[in-house]
């Protein structure tokens, strides 16, 4: 394969310009040699979020941004003349979020627009959404109000998709503990015309269900309230109701089966190709870790295990790229590491991988996010720690790049991701990952803990921990006990230990890295987000602290509050418990203001409806009222949980940095 050195595609090409802002206080990397990026260029949205070609070829798809605080424009460019002028629109006054390929014609896409000023409730969206079809020839849309994804793209069907609300509540972050039995609609949806008709109305006994090529219910998960268990049915090719699946029945009341639950990723994975009665399912029925196994739909049970890793649950299958040339066998099964891991089953699949991955400089996690049906044409992706996610049109055996999610950023301002294990206070042993500055060290280490806490957080690339590496500081990322894709153990130690033994974890992998003469025993701060923002309040009160100061954003500041506005018991005991040990009954921030003996800075979006915005409010108060004169606030307007504009992170960078810089204990980090 030939990498061609052609300059970026005018079809791709930004009008970012970037322009450092004024010298500011100096950070720790004034030791190290002086950061190398702006705060600018780490304040950007993605700039190029998706690249897709076209069934047959024809045409790319790409979602852009051409300015720092603009909206996506959708394109669609012509592959035999990728210089010409692209088809160009956007859903104004919505803005277009997402998209993709359905067929040679039609683009299928969801938009946004924000609509209310404030949010009253957990999981109130302070944005309304809408579903759309584009057709590439007419150049029309055709809207759906609501949220939709696709649920099947029917390939027997060339005029219709299916189609399913969407009613996760957990922004995509994995941590919805009822997404499985949280009841959807499943539509027919006319391409061309835009009606959809009703095929199957979820209910609390089948509240989802998975589909086979041809339109059919095959597979479901559900909650029985009268025995509070888990409960799996399927259909064979044909019938006309569900039959339930026997011995797998998990009983909720039992905080053992949280785990198949809260993972998120272990029950059915989808079809054997040219197999109807043959399916795949991850599962934990032997030991530690979960393993894949087919399902077998004539009996109804779990037949031959395929993979099991010993370090790390298996998370996910991978199907074969040539997807559009009605090729969808599984070539390889995923689990975490040092990224996320592929063990192979198909060895052209993986020979093709390997090309890839000898081709594309600092390849990492290299993925196909679509090739055309004759093979010869497909968009690759690459995401880690020394790209932030670069597109590649490969075709006939060339390459050029597309573009990037960051093209402001060069790899030699990127530093790499060590993936490292060390030994908690109690034995435990917790995966983490490592990012040093140059230079030498002993370092200033930060330590980094986003959301979840169970979510898996392999690192590839991180924004914000690349920030902090580019001005000098170390950045540790800690999978805590609790955190998913390291087996049933690592997790069920996590349980009800929220601000406790999983504090110990963070903590403890600081002290190790100063053990190792990578950090600097007194020059050591924390930042959070999310469930880390809730981590960095506790870790603001904990005696003998090790931190200079700590950083807390879209922080649970009051874990009882939270509990109690959210609290469901129709799912049985062991998940209410779960929900109300995640610091109700551990450490509860609001509780241990009068214990705060370092330096905060508290960040919070004012329309959070995951972590609400009274979290935010009522610490604030109560810190005010116990006198503590160390503490920092900022609110940024219009912020919900996750989805941080241009302008926002502009202020929450600048921010953190000179607050690290200038007010992270005596002479700052």
């Amino acid at each position: 394969m030939k990498r061609l050195t052609a300059a970026l595609l005018a079809a791709a090409a930004t009008g970012l310009t970037l322009v450092p802002a004024p010298a500011t206080a100096q950070t720790a990397a004034a030791q190290q040699g002086k950061p190398t990026v702006p705060v600018e260029a780490w304040s950007l949205r993605d700039v190029m979020p998706t690249v897709q070609i076209s069934p047959d070829g024809k045409h790319l798809l790409l979602l852009k941004l051409e300015s720092k605080e603009g909206e996506y424009l959708l394109q669609i460019a012509d592959t035999d003349n990728l210089s010409g002028k692209p088809i160009t629109t956007n859903a104004d006054p919505m803005e277009i979020i997402g998209a993709s390929w359905v067929n040679d014609r039609y683009i299928f896409g969801t938009a946004w627009q924000e609509s209310r000023k404030s949010v009253k409730r957990p999981e109130q969206n302070h944005r309304d959404f809408a579903s759309f079809s584009f057709d590439i020839e007419t150049k029309k849309f055709k809207l759906i109000r609501g949220d939709f994804s696709v649920a099947n793209l029917l390939p027997n069907d060339p005029d219709h998709i299916l189609i399913r609300s969407v009613r996760e509540v957990d922004g995509g972050s994995g941590v919805d503990p009822f997404a499985a039995f949280r009841p959807r609609s499943y539509y027919k949806f006319n391409l061309e015309t835009g009606a959809q008709s009703l095929v199957l109305k979820g209910n609390e006994k089948f509240p989802t269900a998975s589909f086979d090529d041809e339109g059919n219910p095959r597979f479901t998960t559900s909650f029985d309230p009268n025995t509070r268990e888990q409960k799996f049915y399927y259909r064979k090719p044909g019938d006309g109701s569900w039959t339930e699946v026997e011995g797998m029945n998990y009983d909720l009341d039992n905080a053992e089966n949280l785990y198949r639950v809260l993972g998120g990723f272990q029950g059915f994975q989808g079809f054997k190709q040219g197999d109807p009665n043959t399916g795949y399912f991850i599962d934990n029925p032997e030991g530690d870790k979960a393993a894949l196994y087919e399902f077998d739909f004539n009996t109804g049970k779990l037949g031959k295990k395929l993979y099991e890793n010993p370090d790390a649950d298996v998370m996910g299958i991978q199907t074969s790229s040539m997807a559009w040339a009605g090729d969808n066998k599984m070539v390889a099964a995923r689990y975490p590491g040092a990224k996320r891991e592929r063990h192979w089953f198909d060895e052209t699949e993986k020979a093709l991988f390997e090309n890839l991955e000898s081709e594309i400089p600092n390849a990492h996690s290299v993925s196909i996010g679509s090739r055309s049906r004759d093979g010869s044409t497909m968009v690759v992706h690459n995401i880690g720690p020394r790209d932030p996610g670069s597109w590649w049109l490969v075709r006939d055996n060339t390459m050029v790049k597309i573009g990037s999610r960051n093209p402001t950023l060069d790899a030699d301002d990127l530093t790499d991701v060590e993936y490292i294990r060390y030994k908690a206070r109690d034995g435990l042993t917790i995966p983490a990952y490592l990012m040093k500055p140059k230079g030498e060290g002993p370092f200033p280490l930060v330590v980094q803990h986003n959301g979840g806490p169970h979510v898996n957080g392999v690192v590839g690339y991180d924004e914000w921990g690349q920030m902090l590496a580019n001005n000098g500081y170390a950045v540790l990322r800690p999978q805590n006990r609790i955190s998913t894709g390291w087996g049933q153990a690592h997790f069920d130690a996590g349980n009800g230990e929220h601000g406790l033994k999983m504090q110990d974890d963070k903590d403890d992998g600081a002290l190790y890295l100063v053990e190792q003469g990578i950090a600097d025993p007194d020059r050591i701060a924390f930042f959070g987000w999310s469930y880390g923002g809730y981590a960095a309040l506790v870790a603001a009160s904990r005696e003998d602290n090790i931190y200079q100061c700590t950083i807390a954003g879209a922080a649970v500041a009051d874990a009882e509050k939270v509990y109690l506005k959210r609290r469901s018991t129709r799912f049985g005991k062991a998940l209410d418990e779960w929900g109300r040990n995640r610091g109700s009954t551990t450490i509860n921030p609001i509780n241990e203001v009068d214990k705060v003996n370092i330096p905060l800075l508290m960040v919070h979006g004012d329309v959070d409806a995951r972590v609400m915005y009274f979290n935010f409010e009522d610490y604030k108060k109560a810190i005010e009222k116990a006198g503590k004169t160390d503490a920092q606030f900022m609110t940024l307007k219009g912020l919900d949980h996750n989805n941080l504009m241009y302008d926002h992170q502009l202020k929450f960078h600048t921010k953190m940095l000179d607050f690290l810089a200038n007010d992270c204990g005596p002479g700052g980090l």
